[in-house]
C-alpha cells in the first residue's frame, strides 16, 4: 500500500531540520572566517601564528614609538578585540602602535599556563617573537611595551607579566580569568597592573568559583588583587578612588619600583569591556559606560614606562 503524502512529509521533517542546522553551522563558520581578518603572520615555536597590526597615520619612524598588545578572549578574535576596545582610536590620538595577536584552535584561546606534561609556553614565545618582529620593522620604544586583554586574554596578560617582565612595562586586564598561580610566577621585577572586573560577571565570578578544571577554581578577584599588591611590595592600605556612577576603585601605591596596582569594580557589570562595544547582554551581562577602560588603561600605561 503506498505511503500517504502527509506521512512522507512527517518522515522528512528530521532530515530537513538536520539540513537547516548544518546550513546554519556552515554559514556561521564562513562568517567567522570573513570576520577573523588579520594582516600579519609569523612562525613561532613551530606554529604559524597570525596577528592584526594597526599603525597610526602619525607614525614617525625617527621617533621611538610605544607598542600596545591587546589580547582577545576565549572564542573571540583580533578584529573583534579591536572593534570592541577602540584601541585604534587612541593609537591615532596618541601616536602609538597597537597589535592584536591571534590565539589558537577553534574556538580561539590562549594557553595561559603551562600545559600538563609540558615545560613550554608557546603563546609566551609567540608574543616575544612578535615583539622581536615588530621591533625589526618599526621604531618601537623598548621601555614602553604594554599588554592588556579580556577574560582568557586578561589571564594571558598576567602570564606575560610573569614570563616577560623584562620586556612588558605594565599590563591591564578586564574580566580576567586567572588560572596561572602566583607560586609559579618567575617575574624578575614587579609589573604595574590595572584591573577591571564586574560584580555580576556570569563567566568569571567576582568572588571566584569553579572553572573548567575542578582542581583549579577561579580566585576571588578582590583577594587576587590584594595578593598582587603584596607581591608588588605595595605598603599601606589601598586608597579609594572617587566613585563615578557604577564604578568604584582602589589604588595601591608606595610599591616596589613604582609597580602600582589599581582595581576598578563595576557594580552590576558583566563579562565585558567597560566603555567598549557591548557584547550580547543575554550572554555576558551588562556593559557599563561610566568608565572608558581603554582610555584609563592608556593613562596608567603612560605613567609606567619600563625602568
Amino acid at each position: 500500500m503506498p505511503m500517504k503524502p502527509w506521512i512522507q512529509w512527517i518522515i522528512r521533517i528530521p532530515l530537513i531540520i538536520l539540513g537547516l542546522a548544518a546550513s546554519l553551522v556552515l554559514i556561521a563558520a564562513v562568517a567567522y572566517l570573513i570576520l577573523d581578518r588579520t594582516n600579519g603572520a609569523i612562525v613561532s615555536a613551530g606554529e604559524k601564528r597570525y596577528y592584526l597590526l594597526y599603525v597610526p597615520e602619525s607614525y614617525d619612524p625617527s621617533k621611538p614609538t610605544p607598542l600596545v598588545i591587546s589580547i582577545h578572549g576565549f572564542s573571540e578574535w583580533p578584529a573583534h578585540q579591536a572593534q570592541m576596545t577602540h584601541w585604534n582610536d587612541l593609537a591615532e590620538e596618541y601616536g602609538f602602535i597597537v597589535v592584536y595577536p591571534s590565539g589558537t584552535k577553534f574556538p580561539k584561546r590562549w594557553r595561559a599556563r603551562v600545559e600538563p606534561g609540558s615545560d613550554s609556553m608557546p603563546d609566551v614565545t609567540f608574543i616575544s617573537d612578535l615583539i622581536d618582529k615588530l621591533e625589526g620593522e618599526y621604531n618601537i620604544d623598548p621601555a614602553r611595551i604594554y599588554a592588556n586583554g579580556l577574560s582568557n586574554g586578561g589571564g594571558m596578560s598576567v602570564l606575560l607579566s610573569c614570563e616577560l617582565s623584562d620586556r612588558i612595562a605594565a599590563i591591564g586586564t578586564v574580566a580576567g580569568a586567572y588560572s596561572f598561580p602566583w607560586s609559579e610566577c618567575p617575574a624578575s621585577r614587579p609589573v604595574p597592573t590595572i584591573v577591571f572586573h564586574g560584580m555580576a560577571d556570569p563567566i568569571v565570578p567576582y568572588l571566584g568559583g569553579p572553572s573548567h578544571d575542578p582542581n583549579d577554581p577561579l580566585p576571588s578577584i578582590p583577594d587576587w588583587v590584594e595578593t598582587l599588591a603584596q607581591r608588588n611590595g605595595c605598603s599601606g592600605p589601598p586608597i579609594e578612588i572617587p566613585a563615578h556612577g557604577e564604578v568604584s576603585g582602589i589604588r595601591y601605591s608606595n610599591c616596589t619600583q613604582n609597580a602600582n596596582v589599581i582595581f576598578y569594580t563595576i557594580a552590576g557589570g558583566g563579562h565585558s569591556w567597560p566603555g567598549g562595544e557591548p557584547l550580547p547582554k543575554w550572554l555576558v551581562g551588562y556593559t557599563t559606560k561610566d568608565i572608558d577602560a581603554t582610555r584609563v588603561m592608556w593613562e596608567f600605561f603612560q605613567e609606567h614606562p619600563l625602568r
